[in-house]
């Protein structure tokens, strides 16, 4: 009895790897355009602006300040005053503000377009002076690719949620 003798080298002829690369060309053509972008870029918005709403609590308490939020038609910002002259700088250095991308939209549940949390981390509203704060529950609502998120500021202890 003879035993055949298997080669161990194996693998794909070239005419099947440009098979199945003419195939993934052909799927890319078609699925590509199907991938909507603005819920990614919804859902990292949410992921920024929630991690910004406590890095600005976290440098209110850490320098012993108000951290202004305000927020605009576009976006929001952390200053260090009410009229946002002063930006907050990020570790990097750079200003520490809230871009929404086209497709991507925010809203906020109060008529008051911004607040501040004092060195003790509490939320007070723009027009409050301490220790008095008429700082309701705060709702940002982001949207964008058929998703919409909310983000909530509790009253009395600033937890971002």
């Amino acid at each position: 009895m003879r035993f055949k003798r298997i080669s161990s080298l194996s693998g794909f002829t070239l005419i099947e790897l440009i098979a199945v690369m003419i195939l993934v060309g052909i799927l890319a053509v078609f699925v590509a355009p199907r991938l909507n972008t603005s819920i990614y870029d919804a859902r990292t918005v949410i992921d920024e602006a929630q991690s910004t709403l406590r890095y600005a609590q976290k440098i209110a308490v850490a320098q012993h300040r108000p951290v202004f939020v305000v927020f605009g038609g576009n976006g929001g910002a952390l200053c260090f005053d009410g009229a946002c002259a002063a930006h907050v700088p990020t570790p990097t250095g750079a200003p520490a503000v809230i871009n929404l991308p086209s497709g991507v939209t925010a809203g906020i549940n109060r008529a008051i377009p911004g607040f501040y949390f004092n060195a003790l981390g509490k939320p007070f509203d723009s027009g409050n002076v301490e220790p008095v704060s008429t700082f309701a529950r705060t709702i940002v609502t982001i949207s964008g690719g058929g998703m919409s998120r909310a983000i909530t500021i509790e009253p009395e202890t600033g937890y971002v949620h």
